[in-house]
């Protein structure tokens, strides 16, 4: 567990601009799949959201904190925040759609695929289909997205 206040920090604009907090190097090693290890982040004991660590450059690493977020906070660029890190019992950090489960249950070449790829590539998948709200529509798209990616 990772409880600390923390400020509230912007990346300069050519970097992507995000608001984000910034984790030591230090905390990251301690976890089970370091810095692949996706997070649950929990702000001012009231926001929860799911998270996945990023590079910042200098050997440590950051999360990213949404404009929204931030908004919803009621806080701004340098404002203290209770930050709470606990690591996600879901590797990927998303639920895998019944659709997709089914889709992989049945045509093993395909599950094969997607269980090749990384974790990354495989949230994409799900977050494209989750977009989706016609059945057919989502799994014509998954396998599309499974074969390209695979």
């Amino acid at each position: 567990m990772y409880p600390r206040q923390q400020v509230v920090q912007q990346l300069e604009a050519r970097k992507g601009g995000y608001f984000y907090f910034e984790i030591p190097a230090a905390f990251v090693e301690t976890l089970t799949r370091q810095r692949k290890t996706r997070l649950i982040c929990t702000l001012d004991q009231h926001l929860t959201y799911p998270c996945g660590l990023n590079h910042l450059g200098n050997g440590d690493y950051f999360i990213i904190l949404s404009k929204s977020n931030l908004k919803q906070l009621n806080k701004d660029l340098g404002s203290l925040v209770e930050l709470s890190l606990v690591e996600d019992p879901n590797p990927l950090g998303v639920e895998i759609p019944e659709v997709l489960q089914v889709l992989l249950e049945q045509d093993t070449m395909l599950k094969r695929k997607f269980e090749s790829l990384t974790d990354g590539k495989k949230r994409g998948i799900i977050h494209q289909m989750n977009r989706i709200k016609n059945m057919d529509l989502q799994i014509s798209r998954a396998q599309k997205l499974i074969l390209e990616m695979g």
